[in-house]
């Protein structure tokens, strides 16, 4: 019988072999689906499945649905009330020195409800991403990322949610930093770069007088330590530093890397991951960082690329071990950038 997959139990079998739209075989025809081959379903953009018949299912036919956007058309509007949320957050904790619960709820939770059905988070970027209200989107977009990046470290729902929390939240001691600092539009000098410095402090403050959690607060005051000892307000290193801020610390560097902004060039996603598995090594919790990066790769499959060549194709296949180098396919033709190392990538798109 045909389901749709957000149908699929653990223990079902497949009855038919399982291929992606380009033709690439995923799964074998008597396969037993759990966790794991649901997981690579899900990075394949399949959607629907012939399993065997269930003992006690009714007879329902399911009809074939018409092809739809990777995304949920509902989150664009959700994601700009939760920006727009964001930025009444801000303006609330400078005067009051404190945020409520209920006024998180209203803004954003209602995009953490969406989330949970959504399985591509790259299209969610590139549809997401835009040039205005940098600190307010930037916040929910490290919201939505710590959310992810704790759901596929396996922690439980509860813990996902506090995560995603912990993201929207973590840089609300901007409030006390002026405006004229935060959007310069060219390089800081000394003097406000050290000014900037203070708001994960702030932030702790603020979120300390908030909630009754303190992981929300660390995570705003911790997301700027480093594994190796060289980030700030405090210099902590390693397992000193709060697991929930480990994992902010990650979504934070990769929105902030993605994003546009006047001073500073706004970088391709895959570009950007690879510049994190870098970090990965003496940055960022290397354990997070790379999670992050295995379930990152998978959702560039079928993505358009602009190549360095000026050639436009299709990503058809990612490489095991090289993330970076996928193979892609122009017209008749494929190329393997993992042989063709000359050639990069230079744009993802929709």
């Amino acid at each position: 019988m045909k389901v749709h997959i957000t149908d699929v139990r653990s223990g079902d079998r497949l009855t038919e072999d399982v291929f992606n739209s380009f033709g690439l075989h995923v799964l074998s025809k008597g396969t037993t689906l759990n966790e794991k081959e649901l997981s690579r379903m899900y990075q394949h953009q399949i959607d629907y499945i012939e399993i065997e018949w269930r003992a006690g299912q009714s007879a329902e036919v399911v009809e074939e649905q018409p092809s739809a956007p990777a995304y949920n058309p509902l989150l664009r509007p959700l994601y700009h009330d939760a920006v727009a949320g964001a930025e009444q957050l801000f303006e609330r904790a400078l005067v009051e020195g404190r945020i409520y619960e209920e006024d998180i709820k209203e803004s954003f939770q209602p995009l953490v409800d969406n989330f949970r059905m959504e399985r591509d988070v790259v299209s969610l970027l590139l549809m997401l991403n835009s040039q205005d209200d940098y600190t307010y989107q930037h916040s929910v977009q490290v919201g939505m990322l710590s959310y992810y990046i704790a759901r596929w470290l396996n922690w439980s729902e509860e813990e996902t949610v506090r995560a995603g929390k912990a993201g929207f939240l973590h840089d609300i001691g901007k409030c006390k930093i002026a405006e004229a600092i935060l959007n310069k539009p060219n390089k800081l000098t000394d003097e406000e770069y050290e000014e900037i410095k203070n708001h994960p402090q702030f932030g702790y403050d603020i979120l300390n007088n908030s909630f009754e959690d303190p992981a929300i607060a660390l995570a705003a005051l911790q997301h700027h330590e480093r594994m190796d000892g060289k980030g700030y307000p405090l210099g902590l290193s390693g397992e000193d530093i709060h697991p929930m801020a480990r994992i902010v610390a990650v979504a934070d560097v990769y929105s902030a890397m993605i994003s546009s902004r006047a001073y500073s060039e706004k970088r391709d996603l895959l570009f950007v991951l690879r510049e994190m598995h870098a970090l990965s090594f003496h940055e960022l919790d290397p354990d997070i960082t790379h999670t992050f990066i295995r379930h990152m790769i998978p959702n560039f499959i079928g993505k358009r690329v602009e190549l360095s060549t000026g050639e436009s194709g299709n990503i058809v296949m990612t490489h095991p071990t090289d993330y970076f180098r996928p193979l892609v396919q122009i017209g008749d033709k494929f190329i393997d950038l993992s042989v063709h190392r000359q050639i990069e990538i230079k744009q993802v798109f929709m």
